[in-house]
């Protein structure tokens, strides 16, 4: 665990509720672990308060044996953040996060729920500087449709003007709200609160409302992963590589990720592999961040004879490590011999090993130059790729 501010009541600290089991969104796995623009749910929130400069530590509270998949939601977020095991139900899971953070004493605490993956930094500003004059401050949005009452019939109408729809995170001077949770426990007040305002508003805490966003929604069925990649910001991106290498001795070439026999060797530093070498150029142009020769330069002796798989992984870690993801990739190798097409299925399924995780949409095609230039007279080969990410826009 990795603390960025010492305990002091200056301190702002983020719960992250993660304890649910997820069920109506389908796919077996709860559904702060399903992967979400490439990433999964929970590392989507948790990252949000990591990265906002005034929230100082982050507790993640996750489900009873529940550790191995949060630790692989997270990656490398795990080390930045504390984690506690929730309860039977969302209150008592906030109440054990509460109390793991009392060593800390922080002085002012937002409850969030994973299940809202897009946490405006904007709105989480505007919950703590609330909580400078209020004991509570809750983000909420306008009511625009109609209400009634009823189910099958309308008996009645409600006034939308009277009410707000809430979201989070619902932000509490610390003391104050663990004490509510306190007083609900011992079944004072409210123990089937639907969220922390009735909690607090049980204790007598006067919660203020803030505006709040509409990009902070909750995922809570199958569909919602839809409409929370519409809203999550994304952005999609396309970069291109070509490489090419000269025939010399040996008796196979390595194209993407596959030992192809042939009765000359491809010439290079590593392995040779035009193909991963131009799409490894691919995902890094896309993502601006230079070419394969800078990642991996030549003159390193460490990188003779390396396996060009080294390559790609490291360019698909990156884009991981973005909160992005590699939607589409395309090789074509350009060569008069050796054939392509015994060995297609393979490359293609090489290629998305080394891609697991992206979900990649994968293609190898090959061409000939009918005989012309340096590759018509089978004096080496070429490749050509492009990769398409879809990456975090604005202000994600």
């Amino acid at each position: 665990m990795s603390e960025r501010d010492d305990s002091s009541p200056s301190l702002v600290a983020a719960l992250v509720v993660a304890a649910g089991r997820g069920e109506r969104a389908g796919g077996g796995l709860p559904k702060q672990f399903r992967p979400l623009c490439g990433r999964p749910l929970v590392a989507h929130a948790v990252d949000a308060f990591l990265r906002h400069p005034a929230v100082g530590h982050v507790q993640l509270v996750i489900p009873e044996g529940g550790d191995e998949a949060a630790r692989n939601a997270l990656g490398s977020l795990w080390d930045s953040v504390g984690v506690n095991t929730g309860g039977a139900s969302r209150q008592e899971s906030v109440r054990f996060g509460l109390e793991a953070l009392e060593p800390l004493r922080p002085g002012k605490v937002l409850i969030h729920d994973a299940a809202r993956p897009f946490v405006p930094g904007a709105m989480i500003d505007r919950v703590i500087a609330a909580l400078d004059q209020h004991e509570g401050a809750c983000p909420a949005l306008p009511v625009v449709d109609s209400l009634r009452k009823g189910t099958s019939l309308v008996e009645g109408e409600l006034d939308r003007d009277d009410v707000v729809r809430v979201q989070t995170p619902q932000g509490f001077r610390f003391d104050a709200i663990l004490k509510a949770h306190g007083l609900a426990a011992s079944g004072i007040g409210t123990n089937a609160a639907s969220d922390d305002v009735a909690v607090a508003r049980a204790a007598g805490v006067r919660v203020a409302l803030v505006a709040g966003d509409e990009r902070a929604m909750k995922v809570t069925t199958a569909e919602d992963f839809a409409r929370a990649e519409a809203l999550s910001g994304m952005i999609f991106v396309t970069g291109t590589g070509f490489d090419v290498h000269s025939f010399g001795p040996g008796d196979h070439v390595w194209l993407c990720g596959v030992r192809v026999p042939h009765p000359s060797g491809l010439v290079g530093h590593s392995d040779a592999d035009v193909g991963l070498h131009a799409l490894t150029d691919a995902i890094l142009g896309a993502l601006g961040d230079g070419d394969i020769g800078q990642h991996f330069p030549p003159s390193e002796p460490r990188w003779k004879g390396a396996s060009s798989d080294r390559f790609l992984a490291h360019a698909a870690a990156l884009v991981r490590a973005a909160g992005g993801r590699i939607v589409h990739a395309d090789v074509t190798i350009i060569a008069e011999a050796p054939k392509v097409g015994p060995h297609r299925d393979r490359m293609v399924e090489r290629l998305r090993e080394i891609l697991a995780g992206h979900g990649t949409r994968v293609s190898v095609k090959a061409t000939t130059t009918e005989g012309l230039g340096f590759t018509g007279r089978r004096e080496g080969i070429a490749a050509q790729a492009a990769a398409t990410l879809q990456l975090p826009g604005g202000e994600r």
